[in-house]
């Protein structure tokens, strides 16, 4: 399920609260006050079989009693009365539930039997569940208080969902006072039913939320969490903070929830990649909610800190750049203008110090110039208390300063201003009116600095959402027969590892190039392979039962090959003693790798069991470990996701080049990381893969040691990927009558360009008719998010002539149709766009068609479109594919088509 029936949990029509009690501090009578107190204009319905009324209200003693059908119902009684009651309910037509009740998943065994009864009696009746074991749900909006917290919250346009009820009851107390309010509230608890995806689904769909807050203490279902994520990331900015971020705090985290939490950095990965915003802490947390609830967007990482005190600036810098931010270069004429409207003893630079005794008109002097200075993103205001200066009167000056740019529109810019008044007493009353003024203010520097650079994270996430990738030589050699062979043999004789020599034939498979290496059964054999080499030699054990051979002496360098045979035998002596039990297969004799200065890296792959496929790159070398520097992303990658992980680690800097010494082939690490994710998603079996070196320098890369790990392919490895990847399969030819071949295939990101080519060719009345609007072009946004699809969730066929093909399979687009399903995965809207030249000629017809037997392939039970009632060639379309026509009840110039997609 995803967001069926969920509108009965958060609009409904009339609750029942099942255990509602009339004893002091119990819980069935917190929620009864708060049910009764919040404003819900419904029936609220207590139902308690010893009682005749609560709280005043008529009580009922059973379910059977109710006088209506309850839209939800919120169980407070002990965990073996739930089933049956959820049965019952279920029964008489209810379709929500909020189970309060703890003793389910997290008890062990036993409750987790009794928490899959809960599922049982639900599902037949599609019943809806939230919970067990939690605070329950908050709805200002609604008037609806379903849960125990101690503090009715303030009607807003900010959703927080958390697993757990303590943080929800945290930030309501810390957000009533300062007059932040909330559109829902969400207690998950243990998330037997409804989860993050479905309330992320949710909650992106409703106008009357601005911004998401998630806590999250684990997943359940990483796919179903990273499409719904994706999907609103794009439309709503959605903040994360994750609990049980150390090895000791995941199993608090898993004790405290029953379900397990997946390895931290492997979290941080998904959520970068869905596009979300992480705080670390708490405290973050409540200055993002802070921050979001002023609406400040951000466009830049540069930042001006304007200060009446020096020090306080200094801390305030430092706080940036340890955080990763950049202090914005002046101009040399916003310094020129600084300098006539301030002191000759100003700081004459960045942060901008305007001295202890600065009034309201110095800070709005220097805020409008600096505001002004396209080399700075974002202004933060800084004030200390002193006894020649009013602070208030400082912050009056900066909120009319700010307001006055906003009135005039900011120019074609509005520079987001953040401030911090330090101290209390005198920096109440500013603080206050920063508040009416919807102005970002902080207790201290570093919250400031802090809070600037998660809008900076924020929006570094939302453009890698929507940047067009570099296209990918899609036709990269690759021999999967090559690939495959050892792989297989490996699997055939219950070997986990690949030999280094296999591996690498995999890797070269790929076209990853790799050191030439040869295996040596015996030390004559390893000589004799080493004076075939010729030049130095690298000369390694092989075992299977050996990963690391450095480890145990398995490793000799830069050898003639007249030492090989010694050194073979000496080698053997130190694994033995080292590895007494270890299997010796031989060795592996390689040449050595004369690059001078190539730097050592390592890009590796491991399964998560949660998020499928992770990629791994930083440095590498046998101090791998103990450096620690390292990126990780999940599969599927494109160029641009490749170098963005590249660009998360203290290497790339000296990838790029410094000194005298050039940059390395920064484009050849990207692909060799693309055909890595190609690699793991085209062979489930890999388990877990390392290249360790890599040599990086500016001719290229070179795979110098590799290992591969394989399992035996399950069926759930088979869609072990958390994001769908591209799927290939449905590439296939089509001629039309005239006889023109068409390619049809999924689109891809890096479309774009292709895109804005057949708008170029299409008419603007054709592009009218398509998006309901006169227009010639699209932005970029647009056709970001017309080609940067979730593939488990929409489907976008476009149509290239084979006949206009390069050589990398690459050509123009000539029609493109598409569908979007609702989350529940039910039905689908459909669009469709033939270039102008090829109207008529059957190309649309063939499109609709295709697109049809895929949403039927799918499981979609119904697809339907809105047409304009001139668009007569359309209608006339739908018509003959069998689509129903019905006027659109709003809008007597649209006609609403849609068909039934029979065993769908």
């Amino acid at each position: 399920m995803t967001i069926r029936n969920l509108d009965r949990l958060f609009k409904p029509t009339s609750v029942a609260l099942i255990g509602a009690s009339r004893r002091d501090r119990s819980v069935g009578k917190v929620i009864a006050r708060n049910l009764f107190n919040a404003g819900f204009e419904g029936p609220v319905m207590p139902v308690n079989p010893r009682e005749d009324s609560i709280e005043g209200v008529l009580a009922y003693k059973s379910v059977s009693d109710l006088p209506v059908v309850p839209d939800l119902a919120v169980i407070a009684t002990p965990p073996a009365t739930v089933p049956g009651l959820i049965a019952e309910l279920g029964a008489r037509g209810t379709k929500a539930a909020v189970v309060i009740t703890a003793g389910f998943g997290e008890m062990g065994e036993e409750g987790r039997k009794l928490q899959q009864a809960v599922l049982d009696a639900a599902r037949p009746h599609l019943l809806r569940v939230i919970g067990p074991n939690c605070l329950g749900i908050m709805v200002p909006g609604q008037g609806l208080n379903a849960s125990f917290c101690h503090v009715p919250p303030l009607k807003g346009d900010i959703a927080l969902v958390a697993q757990s009820g303590a943080i929800v009851t945290s930030v309501v107390d810390w957000a009533t006072p300062r007059g932040i309010g909330f559109s829902h509230l969400i207690s998950l608890g243990s998330m037997s039913d409804v989860d993050f995806g479905d309330m992320l689904d949710y909650l992106a769909q409703d106008a009357g939320v601005r911004a998401i807050l998630l806590y999250v203490e684990a997943i359940t279902s990483a796919r179903k969490f990273m499409s719904a994520a994706r999907a609103a990331a794009r439309s709503k900015p959605v903040i994360v903070i994750k609990a049980g971020r150390s090895e000791e705090g995941s199993r608090a985290a898993s004790s405290h929830t029953g379900a397990l939490a997946g390895a931290d950095a492997v979290y941080d990965a998904a959520f970068r990649r869905a596009g979300m915003l992480r705080v670390g802490e708490l405290d973050e947390l409540f200055s993002a909610v802070e921050t979001l609830a002023t609406g400040v967007h951000i466009k830049g990482d540069r930042l001006a800190i304007l200060t009446n005190g020096g020090g306080v600036g200094v801390l305030a810098t430092d706080a940036l750049i340890d955080g990763g931010g950049k202090l914005a270069q002046l101009s040399p004429e916003t310094l020129e203008k600084l300098n006539k409207v301030l002191p000759a003893t100003w700081s004459h630079g960045n942060p901008v110090d305007i001295i202890g005794d600065a009034d309201g008109k110095r800070y709005a002097d220097a805020l409008n110039i600096l505001m002004d200075d396209r080399g700075c993103d974002a202004v933060l205001v800084l004030n200390c208390p002193t006894a020649v200066a009013d602070g208030r009167d400082a912050a009056q000056a900066v909120v009319a300063a700010v307001q006055a740019r906003n009135q005039r529109g900011g120019g074609d810019r509005k520079v987001p201003i953040l401030t911090n008044w330090l101290g209390e007493q005198q920096a109440a009353p500013a603080r206050k009116l920063f508040d009416v003024a919807r102005i970002p203010n902080y207790h201290t520097p570093n919250q400031a600095v802090t809070a600037f650079l998660h809008l900076v994270r924020y929006q570094r996430n939302q453009e890698l959402l929507m940047e067009t990738p570099t296209s990918v030589p899609e036709q990269f050699d690759v021999d999967m027969v090559a690939a495959r062979a050892p792989i297989d043999a490996a699997l055939k004789e219950g070997r986990p590892w690949l030999s280094e020599y296999e591996a690498k034939e995999v890797l070269r498979a790929y076209g990853i190039p790799c050191v030439q290496t040869v295996i040596a059964a015996s030390p004559a054999e390893a000589e004799r392979a080493a004076k075939r080499l010729g030049g130095r030699i690298a000369l390694k054990i092989l075992s299977q039962d050996i990963t690391h051979k450095s480890d145990v002496g398995g490793v000799a360098l830069n050898l003639l090959p007249a030492q090989v045979w010694a050194e073979s035998e000496a080698m053997l002596e130190r694994v033995r003693s080292a590895y007494p039990e270890a299997r010796i297969e031989g060795f592996t004799v390689q040449e050595m790798a004369h690059r001078p200065g190539a730097h050592e890296l390592i890009v590796g792959m491991v399964d998560d069991s949660l998020f499928g496929p992770v990629i791994l790159f930083g440095a590498g070398g046998t101090s791998v470990e103990v450096v620690g520097d390292k990126a990780l992303t999940l599969a599927p990658l494109n160029l641009n996701l490749a170098h963005e992980v590249m660009a998360r680690t203290r290497v790339y800097k000296l990838l790029k080049g410094y000194r005298n010494r050039p940059a390395a082939d920064l484009d050849a690490i990207a692909l060799s990381l693309t055909k890595i994710s190609q690699l793991v998603i085209d062979f489930p079996e890999i388990s877990e893969l390392d290249i360790n070196p890599l040599f990086a320098d500016e001719t290229g890369i070179l795979a110098l040691d590799a290992r591969i790990r394989v399992v035996p392919v399950t069926e759930q490895a088979r869609h072990r990927l958390a994001i769908r990847a591209y799927p290939k399969r449905l590439e296939h030819k089509v001629t039309l009558r005239d006889g023109q071949e068409f390619l049809i295939r999924p689109i891809r990101p890096e479309d774009e360009p292709l895109i804005h080519d057949q708008v170029s060719h299409t008419s603007v009345e054709d592009l009218r008719l398509r998006f309901f609007a006169p227009l010639r072009r699209l932005s970029h946004q647009m056709a970001a998010r017309l080609t940067q699809i979730d593939y488990d969730r929409e489907m976008a066929l476009v149509a290239v002539p084979t006949g206009m093909m390069d050589a990398d399979g690459k050509g123009p687009v000539y029609g493109v149709v598409r569908i979007t399903a609702d989350p529940n995965h039910e039905r689908a809207e459909y669009a469709v766009l033939v270039r102008s030249d090829m109207k008529g000629k059957g190309l649309g017809s063939l499109l609709m068609r295709e697109i049809l037997a895929y949403a039927k392939d799918r499981g979609i039970h119904e697809v339907f479109g809105e047409v304009l009632r001139e668009n007569v060639s359309m209608l006339g379309l739908c018509r003959e594919l069998g689509f129903a026509a019905h006027d659109n009840p709003d809008d007597h110039g649209i006609v609403e088509v849609s068909v039934k997609l029979q065993g769908g």
